[in-house]
């Protein structure tokens, strides 16, 4: 991890488990949740927003698992101002070495209004309890004023003030609808230090949506204004049009050091790799043209540019590709390779896996070994996601049959292995292979799924790659995702399709406990 002087240190706080799976369609499982939050400590990001405790049991228990599991960073739980909610944060971070609770209120009179249809007096007195509640817990709490960038500069600066007061030990100014620019946050920031007692004595952080594409820039004006802590997601998930993008903050402020001094310390050799998995797991693609870690980030098409970069990197490339790890492939393994080769390179990319994971790794590795001349690290990072998705209290893919040709309508034969253990084999005809083996799984579940979308993807080159395939279903009222790996695109494609109908049917059990849970779901906020 690079190191940067105190001041100029910038600290990265990652809201992809929070903020990122509020995403439509997002349906991540504890382990999911783990595998990424080890990945987050690994690349070196300061603090995960693992979750929101209070919203369901299931994100109760993935907080929990995380502050347990993982190590570094300071592993936070979202709460609003009640006392329900901070309580919730405090047990299920408590275990973390070093735990935080983030606690938040609006400040804008359209929220105070209609959202929370109270008065400015009681969001200064909610504050205050809350602040203080959560103090009584940790000493590390941040407090945020929701929907600061559409607020009164001088009321937002009143609670703010209580709130350090009270010692919060961080302050987050957010742009939760993507709706100021640079000028106008800079100032912001400006008036804030002007009028809140203290301010300069605790850490201020920047929290910025990208509804209309300016979450980086905001972002990195709020750090220009004295910000030294950045909320982020990988690949910019989050709310609507998402939140700043941590890759592309991150290479900002290394790429441009010279000029404003400012850095994060990370690894960013970790950056590429974390924007796959999390990709991977969430079933939300990364566009080709994602600056810094889309495919295309450092491809050259045009003849002058490719003559540039030949000559030297830097005439058209402003950014080394290795620098995000975006050539980092060197592992490589084949037929022949055992157990512990495997174990080692799995490691080497962050995986630990051991017994009876283990066992069923290998199995997957030996299929694909044999298909493959060689199987490479980007292989052996799909493999190890793929089959961090077999679960064995979810519906998952046993075999399937497929009977096709251009002269007669396909049908499909395919065993679903039910949560119960029990296998369920049903047939159904479609319009393609694909459609056959999607309308069988459907009658095997149970359940009616209609696809959303449908995406394939290759892993690596050549024509015996694995393929990546990401389908989303509607079942049950609920839009969820699923994704699969294999060298046989059929198989990748019912692969995805099973899990993404177990995400949708695990999705409608977890609402009705967030309905049961108290007053969570009455009054549900998205958050910052």
């Amino acid at each position: 991890m690079k190191e940067v002087a105190e001041q100029n240190r910038v600290h990265i706080f990652d809201t992809t488990l929070r903020d990122g799976e509020q995403s439509p369609g997002i349906s991540l499982n504890t382990q999911e949740k783990v595998e990424i939050a080890q990945q987050l400590a690994r690349l070196g990001v300061d603090v995960i927003e693992a979750g929101f405790p209070i919203t369901s049991p299931g994100d109760f228990e993935a907080v929990r698992e995380i502050s347990q599991r993982v190590e570094g960073p300071v592993i936070c739980g979202l709460s609003r101002t009640h006392k329900a909610d901070i309580d919730a944060a405090w047990n299920a971070i408590k275990d973390s070495a070093r735990p935080r609770i983030h606690t938040f209120i609006s400040t804008s009179d359209i929220h105070i209004e209609h959202q929370l249809q109270t008065t400015r007096e009681d969001v200064k007195g909610q504050a205050k309890a809350a602040v203080a509640l959560a103090k009584s817990y940790t000493e590390d709490v941040e407090f945020s004023p929701m929907d600061a960038t559409r607020a009164d500069v001088e009321f937002t600066a009143e609670v703010c003030a209580i709130a350090v007061a009270e010692g919060a030990t961080v302050v987050n100014i957010p742009d939760t609808v993507g709706y100021t620019t640079p000028a106008e946050y800079t100032a912001y920031f400006r008036r804030l230090y002007e009028l809140v007692p203290g301010l300069e004595d605790v850490e201020v952080s920047v929290h910025c949506h990208d509804d209309l594409g300016m979450a980086v820039a905001n972002s990195f004006a709020g750090l220009l204004a004295g910000a030294r802590q950045v909320e982020c997601a990988v690949n910019g998930i989050g709310e609507r049009a998402g939140n700043c993008s941590l890759e592309e903050i991150v290479m900002l402020l290394r790429t441009r050091r010279d000029e404003h001094g400012l850095d994060t310390g990370l690894d960013a050799r970790e950056l590429a790799r974390t924007s796959r998995m999390v990709s991977r797991l969430t079933g939300y693609s990364v566009p080709p043209n994602k600056a810094v870690v889309g495919r295309n980030a450092f491809a050259h098409e045009s003849g002058i540019h490719q003559d540039g970069v030949l000559k030297e990197r830097t005439t058209y490339e402003i950014m080394d590709a290795t620098e995000v790890g975006l050539e980092s492939n060197s592992i490589v393994l084949g037929k022949h390779s055992g157990r512990h080769a495997l174990r080692d390179a799995l490691e080497q990319l962050g995986f630990r896996v051991d017994g009876n994971a283990l066992n069923q790794a290998f199995k997957r590795f030996k299929e694909i070994a044999d298909k493959k001349k060689q199987v490479t690290a980007l292989d052996l990072e799909a493999i190890a996601s793929d089959e961090m998705r077999e679960r064995s209290e979810a519906y998952n893919l046993g075999w399937f049959e497929v009977e096709a040709g251009s002269k007669r309508q396909p049908k499909a034969t395919v065993s679903v292995v039910l949560p119960s253990g029990e296998e369920s084999v049903a047939q159904a005809s479609g319009d393609g292979p694909v459609d056959a083996i999607f309308g069988a799984i459907s009658e095997a579940v149970g359940t009616e799924a209609e696809l959303a979308r449908f995406e394939v993807e290759a892993v690596t080159g050549g024509t015996d790659a694995l393929g990546e395939v990401t389908v989303w279903v509607r079942a049950n009222d609920k839009l969820a995702s699923g994704q699969g790996v294999a060298t046989d695109i059929l198989e990748a494609a019912a692969r995805a399709f099973v899990r993404a109908i177990s995400n949708a049917l695990e999705g409608v059990a977890i609402r009705e406990a967030e309905e049961a849970t108290a007053d969570a779901a009455s009054e549900r906020t998205p958050g910052p």
